[in-house]
């Protein structure tokens, strides 16, 4: 059996994500998880939360897939990247798949100007109409101080164990993303010690990868990531 745990990002929920786990419901026998990280729900707060409490409730949700499956895919986003690429050293993962990977502190307000450009871009000036946008708009800017400091205190502590990841592992990033330069995508290919590894830059998506303009691009590279053999590409 195979099993795909996609983690969402800071701020955000299972949604950010949710193209690319749909698309395998619906074209897989997989058990696809994406769980919701502590302080992450609508109708969450962020307030108290630590970030090991991110990590442990990933964690958690890893181990039990791989309770479930022989063959696990790890799949992060932004915040989640960070997460998925330090478990990836801590336990057996087949594949690994880090979207937008945020390995350098990222401002909520800075989320809220990339999401809206995005969003203006794709519905040509129906940005406060846009569900997503909402939804998004009003949980990052309820953000506590605090917890931006719980990111930066994640990032900071994860980050050194990227040069231990060994797994095969595809890197995609937005060229447009204004929260994670483009070229954090190449940083990242350096600084995991993996010999499989491959690094795409979707020309026209920003930093919600997997709703922008490359969507279907996004999920097309990323499954054929999963269900293909590797080969290095820079």
């Amino acid at each position: 059996m195979i099993g795909c745990l996609l983690i969402h990002g800071f701020t955000g929920a299972p949604y950010e994500v949710e193209p690319l786990a749909e698309y395998f419901r619906n074209h897989t026998d997989w058990i696809v998880s994406s769980p919701t990280l502590p302080g992450h729900g609508e109708q969450d707060s962020l307030r108290g939360i630590t970030f090991q409490q991110w990590i442990d409730t990933a964690e958690a949700h890893l181990q039990h897939l791989q309770e479930q499956c022989d063959t696990v895919y790890l799949i992060g986003f932004s915040m989640g990247g960070v997460l998925a690429g330090y478990l990836a050293t801590k336990y057996q993962v087949n594949k690994l798949v880090l979207l937008s990977a945020a390995i350098q502190y990222i401002h909520p307000i800075q989320m809220v100007k990339d999401v809206g450009g995005m969003i203006t871009d794709l519905c040509r000036g129906k940005l406060f109409k846009n569900e997503l946008f909402i939804r998004y708009s009003r949980k990052v800017r309820s953000t506590p101080f605090v917890a931006s400091l719980e990111f930066r205190k994640l990032v900071q502590h994860l980050k050194p164990s990227f040069e231990s990841v060994f797994t095969p592992t595809m890197i995609l990033q937005g060229k447009l993303d204004g929260l994670v330069p483009y070229k954090t995508a190449q940083a990242i290919y350096n600084l995991i010690g993996s010999e499989e590894k491959q690094v795409k830059v979707m020309e026209n998506s920003k930093h919600l990868i997997c709703h922008g303009a490359d969507r279907n691009e996004v999920i097309d590279s990323v499954y054929r990531f999963l269900t293909s053999e590797m080969k290095e590409n820079k």
